[in-house]
């Protein structure tokens, strides 16, 4: 991951509410599920992406990335898929223009962020999105 400091990570989570989660599972006992509910529940708009779903919750699925609107802002493409795949999930989400592709943990493609940095896109890697938010966002 780039190295981006607390008060970086603190504010991607605060700046920016739309979030691809692509691999997104409609199982419950699923880190993507999870992440994503969780997500939906603190205020995030969550765009589901999975071909193998037509909807999550209620929400419409789309394909893949290349399947959201043009008119729909992407800020964060969420990625929970194999390191391998991560490359492909960067070059698709160029497109999409979003602030930032956040690599789940045990997501670690050096190649893929590159991409994406070369880009103008923020990326960090090898760190959970709920488990970010809970640190800086707990009701303690």
């Amino acid at each position: 991951m780039a190295k981006f400091d607390e008060e970086h990570i603190l504010e991607i989570l605060d700046r920016y509410r739309t979030v691809a989660v692509v691999g997104i599972s409609d199982k419950p006992d699923r880190d993507s599920y999870r992440v994503a509910e969780y997500l939906k529940q603190s205020g995030y708009n969550i765009l589901p992406v999975n071909p193998a779903l037509d909807q999550w919750l209620g929400i419409k699925a789309y394909r893949d990335l290349s399947s959201i609107p043009e008119d729909v802002r992407v800020d964060i493409v969420d990625v929970f898929r194999k390191p391998d795949a991560a490359l492909q999930v960067v070059e698709e989400a160029l497109k999409l223009k979003p602030a930032v592709v956040w690599l789940q943990e045990g997501v670690v493609n050096q190649e893929a962020a590159e991409l994406a940095k070369s880009h103008g896109i923020q990326v960090v890697m090898d760190r959970c999105m709920m488990k970010e938010h809970r640190k800086y966002h707990s009701k303690a």
